[in-house]
């Protein structure tokens, strides 16, 4: 079975296909170089449908989409749901250099408390079965940007038990427990178990 990731996000393209190896995914870029979808829902859950759904029916093919994002309690959870357009257009470096700006006067481990979240979802056009999962790493943030590693803001999240940030960290660590790792393989237990035939 094919499956469409609705994305154009060449980054989380590969992650995924590290992340499931064993599927045999379709990109976005495999049909078209402009695909958009404005994402006004005010949840992850929302915009997860929403990609998928739209893909879906677009494309006639089954499609998975994830919406993610950073949580900073002590920001008001911010930038939450609106992580990849917060500075919308600006480069991820700004971004960053935004969030730790706003971290600055917060010095205290409790109060640097963050996590990353991701919730993956499946839509069928043809039955329009929905299924959604939900992944969550628990970390903190760092006080500069470190690593080169993954996308987004990664440099700067420094997962529960480690010392060091996912940009530091490689590949095949992350993969092996990131909020998106997660995601993903709970989703496809739920595909393996209750996706209609």
């Amino acid at each position: 079975m094919k499956i469409l990731l609705a994305t154009t996000n060449r980054f989380k393209v590969r992650e995924i296909t590290e992340i499931i190896p064993d599927v045999e995914f379709l990109a976005i870029s495999d049909f078209t170089d402009h695909w958009e979808v404005e994402e006004v829902g005010a949840t992850f859950e929302e915009n997860s449908l929403l990609k998928a759904k739209t893909a879906a029916h677009y494309f006639g093919i089954i499609s998975i989409a994830d919406d993610s994002g950073l949580e900073i309690p002590i920001l008001s959870y911010f930038p939450g749901v609106q992580s990849s357009r917060f500075l919308e257009d600006r480069p991820f470096e700004e971004k960053m250099k935004a969030v730790l700006e706003r971290m600055s006067s917060f010095d205290k481990p409790e109060e640097r408390v963050a996590r990353f979240r991701t919730v993956a979802t499946y839509y069928d056009p043809l039955t329009g079965q929905s299924l959604s999962a939900e992944g969550v790493v628990e970390g903190s943030i760092a006080e500069r940007i470190s690593g080169d590693n993954g996308f987004g803001y990664d440099p700067i999240f420094i997962p529960k038990g480690f010392d060091r940030t996912f940009g530091e960290l490689s590949d095949i660590i992350k993969n092996n427990f990131s909020h998106r790792s997660r995601a993903f393989h709970k989703l496809f237990e739920r595909i393996k178990s209750e996706a209609l035939p």
